[in-house]
This record gives C-alpha cells, sequence and structure tokens, in this order.
C-alpha cells in the first residue's frame, strides 16, 4: 500500500519531526520502539506519548535481550560522557550501540513487509549527531541495497524505500521543520543519563546538541533539566 510506512519512533527530536514529516506527506503511520536496556528506556515512553499525539493507532515496542550490547548506553560500569569531554580523533564515541541501526531497520523492514508498507522512516542525521556510523548515507545506501535483494517486495521487481528525511538537516532546521509541522516538542526526550524522574542531565553530548538546537533554531526549549 503506498500510502502506508513504518516509523522508527525512538521518543527523541529526529524520529518526532521525521514522523511529522511522513504523515505531512500523507502516509499512514506503523510506529516501531525499541527496549534493549538502554539506561534512558524513559525515551520508551515519550515514543508512546509521541505515537498518541500523532494519532498513530499501531505502535509496536519491542524487547532485544538486555545485555547483549557493550555501549555506555546499556552498560552501568561505563560511564556516559559529559561536558564535551575529548575523545581521540576520528573516534567513535562510547555511546555507540553496536549496529543497533542494522537491527533496528531490519525489525523494521520484516513488518513493513508484513504490513504492506512502502517505506520505512528513520530520522537519522549526518550533521549535528555523535558520530555513529550507522547514521551516514552510505550506510542507509547500502542498507537499501540489501532490502532490494532480500525481499519478497524486491524479488518481486518492487521495493520498500529507506527514508531519511532530515539527514542533511542541522539540529536547529530539524526543530524548525518540526515546530512549522506542529510537532509537541515537550513530549520528546534525549538525554543519555537521565535522573530517576526523567529529568535531562544537561551534560551529555545529546543534551548539548539538543540544547544548541533549540537555541539556534529560535525555539523555546521545554526540556527539563536537573
Amino acid at each position: 500500500m503506498e500510502n502506508r510506512a513504518v516509523i522508527l519512533l525512538s521518543g527523541g527530536i529526529d524520529s518526532a519531526t521525521t514522523a511529522a514529516i511522513a504523515i505531512d506527506r500523507g502516509f499512514s503511520l506503523h510506529a516501531l520502539t525499541f527496549r534493549y536496556g538502554q539506561k534512558h528506556d524513559i525515551e520508551v515512553n515519550s515514543a508512546e506519548k509521541l505515537a498518541r499525539s500523532f494519532g498513530i493507532a499501531r505502535h509496536a515496542v519491542i524487547d532485544i535481550q538486555a545485555g547483549i550490547f557493550r555501549s555506555a548506553l546499556t552498560d552501568g560500569d561505563m560511564e556516559v560522557r559529559k561536558n564535551g569531554e575529548p575523545g581521540l580523533p576520528g573516534d567513535i564515541p562510547d555511546t555507540y550501540v553496536p549496529a543497533r541501526n542494522i537491527l533496528f531497520l531490519s525489525y523494521a523492514l520484516a513488518y513493513a513487509e508484513s504490513a504492506g508498507a512502502a517505506r520505512i522512516f528513520i530520522g537519522a542525521t549526518a550533521v549535528d549527531y555523535s558520530g555513529y556510523p550507522d547514521c551516514r548515507p552510505e550506510f542507509f545506501e547500502a542498507f537499501q541495497a540489501m532490502a532490494d535483494r532480500g525481499t519478497r517486495a524486491g524479488a518481486r521487481g518492487g521495493r520498500i524505500v529507506i527514508e531519511t528525511p532530515i539527514i542533511a538537516m542541522s539540529k536547529a532546521e530539524i526543530i524548525r521543520a518540526g515546530a512549522r509541522l506542529g510537532v509537541d516538542y515537550s513530549l520528546t526526550h534525549s538525554c543519555y543519563d537521565p535522573a530517576p524522574g526523567g529529568l535531562a542531565c544537561g551534560a551529555c553530548d545529546s543534551c548539548i546538541i539538543r540544547k544548541n538546537g533549540f537555541i539556534e533554531a529560535g525555539v523555546p526549549d521545554p526540556t527539563r533539566y536537573r
């Protein structure tokens, strides 16, 4: 069905804006969110709130076995980098979750083919981001090639298109685009190391990118910081 699409809805700014873009383009969305042992699993609650806000009727939350990822986002013995602590030149930060987008997109591809969806939307950005290899355009080009060859749709001469509408946008541009489309950013969560009550730390890479994005966009920041 050409008007059906799957959205990977994390609960953050990027996926929320991507969902709004897809809806504005006329797509009926099926949402996927993942619980994978992340310290900031409050983002799952944010994703559920966003799904309701967007009127997405079908929202699946997938549980992936906790403990299989070695990352500062999942391991209690690893600290999340704060206050712009520098890494080695060209280094991939400890908050990288191994093969996360490969896994997420694989689930989305299976869901899309099962639901008869012609598109998968993912809120990846290669501008204001933390340097993860699975957020680069070349990764999505490679995944698209795999999807074309490894699905029934592809074997029959069709395709399920991987859409990355914000990949070349800065965080400020993303926020301005979402604001124009009526995204309620107070429902979103970005912090990698939130307080037990969900307050954002304000110092991790994700919080810093988020804060600067709202400032540069000239949009009030609704984030609750501790």
